[in-house]
């Protein structure tokens, strides 16, 4: 649901897991506490999203909250607009890249007058 692979999963679990040893914790019925601690902080969703996980009410959700860009987090439900976020990194980038630039130009002055000065 999360679209994160079990491959990914198992990587961050550390390096006692691999994908099979995730697919089979998948396949349980009961998983121990702590583990189920463990996944869930990987997952970065409480414990009680899994213990109480129902696949049909999770779609149900899903269908009915997200559309287009949107995303669901603890906070409420977001709007994104992929092309307001490309143009903000755009200006970001721009503003980056003038202060760099005035930087460098700054280092040439300087460097001139060291030049000059000798």
């Amino acid at each position: 649901m999360l679209g994160i692979k079990q491959e990914a999963l198992a990587l961050s679990l550390g390096e006692d897991w691999n994908q099979k040893k995730v697919s089979l914790l998948e396949a349980k019925d009961v998983i121990e506490d702590k583990l189920l601690e463990e996944v869930a902080k990987e997952l970065k969703v409480p414990v009680e999203a899994i213990r109480n996980f129902d696949e049909e009410q999770a779609i149900n959700v899903i269908s009915n909250t997200f559309h287009e860009a949107a995303f669901i987090n603890s906070h409420g439900t977001f709007n994104i607009n992929p092309m307001e976020q490309w143009l903000k990194a755009l200006e970001d980038n721009k503003r980056l890249y003038e202060e760099l630039l005035k930087s460098e130009r700054e280092k040439i002055v300087l460097l001139e007058r060291m030049l000059g000065s000798k």
